[in-house]
């Protein structure tokens, strides 16, 4: 049997996983929300509204713009976001 400490640390980490890509410049909220850690139903409303009225997220950091979405969210959904943008391979501006 897992110590308390281990379940929760097996529970996020099984969380995390649920996690799916999603393109912030194309979903909806209800997609944010469902596929993004720590992104409710508000911060997904936020995200959209301010893609709205803002136009493309031009990279995942942009999404730092947005009130309400810190650095910690976005450490925990970088790898999921995507902004329909081909990723640059490196060394490349």
């Amino acid at each position: 049997m897992l110590r308390p400490g281990r379940r929760l640390a097996a529970l996020v980490v099984r969380v995390l996983a649920l996690a799916g890509p999603v393109d912030i410049n194309t979903a909806d909220a209800a997609t944010i929300a469902r596929e993004l850690n720590g992104i409710g139903d508000s911060r997904a409303r936020a995200i959209v509204e301010f893609r709205e009225k803002n136009g493309r997220f031009a990279s995942p950091e942009d999404m730092l713009k947005v009130s309400g979405i810190g650095p910690q969210v976005l450490k925990l959904n970088r790898d999921n976001i995507r902004t329909g943008q081909p990723a640059k391979a490196a060394g490349q501006p």
